[in-house]
């Protein structure tokens, strides 16, 4: 709840605000904004678990009329000016880094003028993604296709898509902590995880966030929120 309500406040998000969520996982975000601030809120994502449950999340709060949700690329997303503030959390990390230009250039085409896009995502301290025994690793059993890149090569696609940068907070050392804990109540729930999924899959996640948690720890990789305005004249919103 705290980290859904920082993001709203990091967006100044008003009543009545159109709020688009890119890439909007289980509807948390959408559903906070419609509920605290009176945003009208419309999430986008790829997963059909995910839209059908927060499809389903929408209607058990009776926020049909304030929340949407939709199964849909961002690439295809249409119009242009629609949107007062967007926010994407955990997602441009699938994104591609060549596809980087792409997704940014279509966040700027949604949002109003002077409206703010929130861009919340991990980093890497080296430009590119080389392939190693980690990257492999997470590309085959975790993130397939997911790619990494230096914040400053981040920022620099961003304003090359007509963003101004306002304000960019690095969350590395909550991360690191956030994942000791995610670790912890895995191992905790191992019994009630493994009706779900195979031993193989419970000790993938297990290694997985452990060896994350030692790589943010150690550096290797970063945490950012960007927040950014798109150009124009006057002051963002």
């Amino acid at each position: 709840r705290n980290k859904l309500d920082y993001i709203c406040r990091k967006l100044r998000l008003k009543q009545g605000e159109r709020l688009l969520d890119i890439g909007c996982g289980w509807g948390s975000l959408i559903l906070w904004a419609a509920k605290q601030y009176g945003a009208q809120a419309h999430g986008i994502t790829l997963s059909r678990n995910q839209y059908e449950y927060a499809k389903d999340r929408i209607c058990e709060q009776g926020l049909e009329t304030q929340v949407t949700v939709e199964l849909r690329d961002y690439r295809n997303v249409p119009g242009e000016a629609l949107y007062d503030k967007i926010v994407s959390v955990g997602m441009f990390e699938h994104v591609g880094l060549r596809n980087l230009p792409l997704y940014f250039r279509t966040a700027q085409r949604l949002l109003k003028p002077d409206g703010l896009f929130l861009n919340h995502g991990i980093t890497h301290d080296e430009e590119g993604w080389r392939k190693s025994l980690a990257t492999t690793f997470i590309n085959r059993y975790v993130f397939p296709d997911g790619e990494l890149d230096t914040m400053s090569n981040v920022q620099r696609v961003m304003e090359r898509s007509g963003f101004e940068i306002l304000d960019v907070e690095a969350l590395r050392p909550h991360y690191a902590l956030t994942l000791r804990h995610w670790v912890e109540r895995l191992e905790q729930r191992r019994h009630e995880a493994l009706q779900h999924v195979t031993q193989a899959v419970w000790r993938t996640w297990q290694l997985y966030m452990a060896a994350c948690a030692l790589r943010f720890e150690n550096g290797d990789v970063g945490i950012y929120q960007i927040l950014a305005s798109k150009r124009g004249d006057g002051l963002a919103a």
